[in-house]
């Protein structure tokens, strides 16, 4: 029997945050992203996509159309959406917030996520892509500022820990 995730106060208010001026969301699913993809269902609606590169594309379309578009991934994912961002997103400046949960770094131990545990910041930066950490109380401000205001991509980095993800 597998149980719903919980929603926990942190992943609520994010929702509700994102939810007032950012949208479409699109994502794929993730066990640290779990409580904000639950209390996104619920309060904006959110569209599961079966490849990151696949959502990316998806939210490149809605940014065309005006939109604020979000799409969450773990960073496994980043690393599979490269092309789609460094030969779409960012040459085209087409505005979306990725919303990237950290695998492979402290409280995440396992050895197949530690190699884009090191390198997510590095490839964000290389890509041109500003990223933030999220931290409570919310830091969406600067994220806001680059997407609607410079209309460019930006990161939203979300650590294990930030919705009570546990090893």
């Amino acid at each position: 029997m597998t149980t719903a995730p919980v929603r926990t106060p942190l992943a609520e208010r994010l929702a509700a945050e994102l939810g007032t001026d950012f949208g479409p969301f699109f994502g794929t699913p993730c066990g640290i992203l779990a409580p904000l993809y639950r209390s996104l269902e619920e309060e904006a609606g959110l569209l599961t996509v079966a490849r990151e590169d696949n959502a990316v594309g998806v939210a490149a379309g809605a940014a065309l159309a005006g939109r604020a578009p979000v799409v969450l991934m773990q960073n496994s994912g980043l690393a599979q959406s490269v092309n789609a961002l460094a030969s779409l997103v960012v040459p085209y400046a087409i505005p979306m917030l990725l919303v990237v949960s950290l695998r492979g770094v402290d409280p995440d131990p396992t050895p197949e996520n530690t190699v884009m545990g090191r390198l997510t910041e590095p490839l964000l930066d290389s890509l041109g892509i500003e990223s933030t950490t999220l931290t409570d109380p919310l830091n969406l401000d600067r994220a806001r500022h680059l997407v609607h205001g410079e209309r460019r991509a930006a990161a939203l980095l979300v650590p294990p820990t930030a919705f009570g993800w546990s090893a």
